[in-house]
């Protein structure tokens, strides 16, 4: 059949067209080879021009065109159907051979025939992990995170106590060293020590990155391994051991002592909260909260397990598989990472808990950067199509050379996104890029990292994202230039840019009640946060209460 489809193929053909100008006849021949991969439009055009042909006949000649193209093609076809009718009735061709091709063609390509897809691992055991949750087994398997969590967080005091330890020893050496210098020793022999003592360094936390990675992992298997295992146990109504499974037991759970040095001092928080409703016609009520705390508050676990922080981690562990989930945005640099600034202090904290549902958070930066690669290499190559366009104009140069330079850096106003079931109050982390631009005070609303935020609430929106907390000056730490009237100013636009996307979320998700937490630092002063609390009432629509009295 390939054969006779070759015979078919790769024909030329000659196209004519007459047409008439004045009292003259003129004739048009182009030899077209079949099956014709161009265009008909194209080809057509570029007739007219290399031909300089009156426009007067350029309708004519399209249809013209077209129509040949259109009749050749299926003379070809028809030739090509007959020649592969004759190959079977010859026997050239098996004809078992060929109805078990077409069978399995069309089974693979109708879902009505196709096989079922297999359930995955993943979704199996978050299946059978919503249904524990939901069930008197919720207590015994918080406390066994907890557990895990505790032993967690020891092997890091260990990792963390061995590394200081070496640190201060490679510092006396050094200081020997530096009293020597000129003397008996030389730069070089500093320069020598220096690479040792990274060199040490390196092999100490890699050692302990190892055991950590692998702690985790055995953990996790642990863990859904029994988690599976309570779930069929629970079918079973007669298996006289339950009750024993799921009995709560606190002396076998560990509670880490408060010498460990690792526990969380936490810091007195101010919060006020507000009701509003937003829409024109159909108006929707949200809950707005502004709180002064740390980012990361939201993410620790407390080392004492006390009952409010056990109600915060069974309040997420309820909602990991449902349409009410609760997201937190970090603002990074451009690099995709967890070794500097606020996104080291993330990944320890991710570290600290095994995560049972969802890869470690380096293993999801790895896909990230994946993703990331590959985005910018399709965006490289639209901007080496449009070089030539562009170049006229000016500026498309500097993009190139901006393409090329940070190829695997994200930009101002990009995100990406991680999921984690291990942290306290948050399954989504939302990592937003911004620059030093935000320390300035004439951002407008349409500066990358506030249309990060439009972007940020638009996923919220369409993934079930009904909880989400946001720096309302758009910086973690103050500085000396954020004085009152540059917090007032970044606050006022942060709200009412803020205000504008929920009034859009109305025509992205229908109207849904949402809770949207504003976050100031914890060292921004207590007067600061309540002119910040006054200002938000003035700019939303807070819902005033009514006192309802009966005459008599």
């Amino acid at each position: 059949m390939k054969k006779n489809r070759e015979r078919f193929c790769n024909r030329e053909r000659e196209f004519v067209y007459k047409f008439k100008v004045g009292s003259q006849c003129f004739e048009l021949r182009v030899p077209l080879k079949f099956p014709v991969q161009e265009n008909a439009s194209h080809l057509h055009g570029r007739l007219m021009l290399l031909h300089n042909l009156p426009c007067f006949i350029e309708k004519e000649l399209k249809e013209a065109l077209s129509q040949f193209i259109e009749e050749e093609s299926l003379r070809d076809y028809d030739r090509e159907a007959e020649a592969a009718l004759e190959a079977v009735k010859s026997g050239e061709v098996d004809l078992h051979q060929l109805a078990s091709t077409w069978a399995k063609a069309y089974a693979e390509t109708t879902l009505e025939h196709a096989r079922p897809e297999e359930p995955s691992w993943d979704e199996d055991f978050a299946d059978v992990y919503h249904d524990l949750i939901h069930s008197p087994a919720s207590e015994t398997l918080l406390n066994l995170e907890h557990n895990y969590f505790v032993s967690i967080s020891e092997l890091i005091g260990e990792r963390d106590v061995e590394l200081k330890k070496l640190r201060e020893r490679q510092g006396i050496e050094m200081e020997k060293v530096m009293q020597e210098l000129g003397k008996s020793l030389t730069d070089q022999d500093v320069n020598t020590l220096a690479a040792q003592h990274f060199e040490s360094q390196q092999d100490l936390e890699n050692k302990w990155s190892n055991e950590l990675k692998q702690s985790t992992a055995i953990q996790k298997q642990e863990y859904q391994e029994w988690v599976i295992k309570l779930h069929q146990d629970l079918k079973n109504p007669n298996n006289s051991s339950l009750s024993e499974e799921i009995k709560v037991q606190p002396s076998q759970f560990r509670e880490s002592a408060e010498a460990n040095g690792r526990v969380y001092e936490e810091q007195r928080k101010l919060e006020e909260s507000f009701t509003i409703h937003l829409g024109a016609q159909l108006k929707t009520m949200h809950n707005l909260r502004l709180l002064r705390a740390d980012m990361l508050d939201f993410c620790k676990h407390k080392r004492s397990h006390r009952s409010g922080g056990k109600l915060h981690r069974l309040q997420t562990a309820l909602s990991l598989y449902s349409t009410s989930l609760c997201g937190l945005v970090l603002l990074v640099d451009n690099r995709i990472n967890s070794y500097s600034g606020i996104k080291r202090d993330f990944a320890t904290v991710c570290q600290e808990c095994t995560d049972f549902h969802f890869p470690r958070i380096e293993e999801q930066l790895e896909v990230v950067q994946q993703v990331v690669l590959y985005a910018r290499t399709q965006r490289r190559s639209k901007l080496k199509e449009s070089h030539d366009s562009g170049s006229r104009n000016g500026g498309s140069d500097d993009k190139t050379k901006t393409a090329d330079r940070n190829y695997l850096n994200i930009l101002p106003g990009e995100f990406y996104i991680t999921r984690h079931s291990n942290l306290s109050e948050i399954h989504v982390a939302f990592h937003l890029c911004v620059d030093d631009n935000v320390k300035s005070g004439n951002i407008t609303a349409r500066d990358p990292a506030i249309m990060g935020l439009r972007n940020i609430l638009k996923v919220c929106c369409t993934h079930d994202i009904t909880t989400v907390s946001i720096p309302l000056l758009l910086v973690h730490d103050m500085s000396e230039e954020m004085t009152i009237p540059w917090c007032l100013r970044r606050a006022e636009l942060v709200f009412k840019c803020v205000k504008g996307f929920m009034m859009e979320m109305a025509s992205w998700d229908g109207g849904i009640s949402r809770t949207v937490q504003f976050l100031v630092p914890q060292s921004i002063s207590e007067e600061m946060f309540y002119q910040l609390s006054n200002m938000l009432p003035q700019i939303f629509r807070v819902s005033s209460t009514l006192t309802l009295t009966s005459k008599h």
